[in-house]
Protein backbone atom coordinates (compact mmCIF):
# COMPACT_ATOMS: atom_id res chain seq x y z
CA UNK A 1 0.00 0.00 0.00
CA UNK A 2 1.15 3.42 -0.60
CA UNK A 3 1.57 6.30 1.78
CA UNK A 4 -0.65 8.79 1.59
CA UNK A 5 -0.52 12.92 2.26
CA UNK A 6 0.10 12.51 6.00
CA UNK A 7 -0.69 8.87 6.03
CA UNK A 8 -3.43 9.07 3.29
CA UNK A 9 -3.24 6.75 0.38
CA UNK A 10 -1.85 7.99 -2.92
CA UNK A 11 -0.19 10.83 -1.02
CA UNK A 12 3.67 11.87 -1.13
CA UNK A 13 6.42 10.32 0.90
CA UNK A 14 6.90 12.30 3.96
CA UNK A 15 10.86 11.31 3.83
CA UNK A 16 11.36 12.06 0.06
CA UNK A 17 9.70 15.10 0.64
CA UNK A 18 12.08 16.58 3.54
CA UNK A 19 15.18 15.01 1.30
CA UNK A 20 13.91 17.31 -1.42
CA UNK A 21 13.56 19.97 0.92
CA UNK A 22 16.84 19.84 2.26
CA UNK A 23 18.03 19.76 -1.72
CA UNK A 24 16.33 22.86 -2.09
CA UNK A 25 17.48 24.50 0.94
CA UNK A 26 20.89 24.09 -0.16
CA UNK A 27 20.50 25.07 -4.11
CA UNK A 28 19.10 27.96 -2.46
CA UNK A 29 21.81 29.08 -0.12
CA UNK A 30 24.27 28.54 -2.70
CA UNK A 31 22.11 30.78 -4.82
CA UNK A 32 22.29 33.08 -2.39
CA UNK A 33 25.83 33.04 -2.08
CA UNK A 34 26.57 33.43 -6.02
CA UNK A 35 24.13 36.54 -6.06
CA UNK A 36 25.80 38.04 -2.72
CA UNK A 37 29.54 37.83 -4.44
CA UNK A 38 28.63 38.76 -8.09
CA UNK A 39 28.63 42.29 -9.13
CA UNK A 40 26.76 44.05 -12.10
CA UNK A 41 27.27 47.19 -13.84
CA UNK A 42 24.50 49.92 -15.21
CA UNK A 43 24.99 52.99 -17.32
CA UNK A 44 23.52 56.02 -18.22
CA UNK A 45 24.48 58.45 -20.90
CA UNK A 46 25.77 56.28 -23.30
CA UNK A 47 28.19 55.08 -20.83
CA UNK A 48 29.07 58.28 -19.47
CA UNK A 49 28.45 57.55 -16.21
CA UNK A 50 28.83 53.37 -14.44
CA UNK A 51 27.52 52.18 -11.81
CA UNK A 52 28.68 48.92 -10.06
CA UNK A 53 26.99 46.96 -7.80
CA UNK A 54 26.69 44.00 -5.75
CA UNK A 55 24.17 41.31 -6.38
CA UNK A 56 22.51 42.31 -2.58
CA UNK A 57 22.25 45.85 -4.61
CA UNK A 58 25.16 47.75 -2.66
CA UNK A 59 26.93 49.64 -4.48
CA UNK A 60 30.97 49.20 -4.73
CA UNK A 61 31.79 51.61 -7.95
CA UNK A 62 31.01 54.86 -9.83
CA UNK A 63 32.87 56.17 -12.79
CA UNK A 64 31.75 59.96 -14.47
CA UNK A 65 33.78 60.54 -17.56
CA UNK A 66 35.05 64.01 -17.14
CA UNK A 67 33.42 65.25 -20.50
CA UNK A 68 29.95 65.26 -18.32
CA UNK A 69 31.01 67.23 -15.91
CA UNK A 70 29.91 70.84 -16.26
CA UNK A 71 29.76 72.74 -13.01
CA UNK A 72 27.05 75.58 -14.84
CA UNK A 73 24.59 71.83 -15.44
CA UNK A 74 25.28 69.91 -12.21
CA UNK A 75 21.18 68.62 -12.51
CA UNK A 76 22.27 66.54 -15.48
CA UNK A 77 25.05 64.93 -14.09
CA UNK A 78 23.13 64.06 -10.93
CA UNK A 79 20.29 62.37 -13.50
CA UNK A 80 22.91 60.32 -15.02
CA UNK A 81 24.57 59.14 -11.96
CA UNK A 82 20.28 58.28 -10.44
CA UNK A 83 20.60 56.84 -13.89
CA UNK A 84 23.43 53.97 -13.61
CA UNK A 85 22.91 52.99 -10.42
CA UNK A 86 19.11 52.30 -11.10
CA UNK A 87 19.90 50.48 -13.97
CA UNK A 88 22.41 48.79 -12.05
CA UNK A 89 20.07 48.23 -9.17
CA UNK A 90 17.48 46.53 -11.65
CA UNK A 91 20.28 43.99 -13.21
CA UNK A 92 21.08 43.05 -9.88
CA UNK A 93 17.56 42.21 -8.91
CA UNK A 94 17.41 40.52 -12.81
CA UNK A 95 20.34 38.24 -11.65
CA UNK A 96 18.77 37.40 -8.11
CA UNK A 97 15.48 36.47 -9.69
CA UNK A 98 17.74 34.26 -12.61
CA UNK A 99 19.33 32.21 -9.70
CA UNK A 100 16.53 32.09 -7.84
CA UNK A 101 13.52 31.30 -10.33
CA UNK A 102 14.12 27.56 -10.78
CA UNK A 103 14.12 27.41 -6.69
CA UNK A 104 11.23 29.91 -6.54
CA UNK A 105 8.66 27.17 -7.90
CA UNK A 106 8.32 25.55 -4.57
CA UNK A 107 7.70 21.57 -3.89
CA UNK A 108 5.89 19.90 -6.11
CA UNK A 109 3.33 17.43 -3.80
CA UNK A 110 2.66 20.30 -1.64
CA UNK A 111 -0.49 22.23 -1.12
CA UNK A 112 0.35 25.93 -1.60
CA UNK A 113 3.62 25.33 -2.79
Amino acid sequence: MQRGEFGKPGGPDMSALLAQAQQMQQQLMEAQHEIAQAQVTGQAGGGLVSATVKGTGELVALTIDPKVVDPDDVETLQDLIIGAVADAGQKAQDLAADKLGPLAGGMPGLPGF
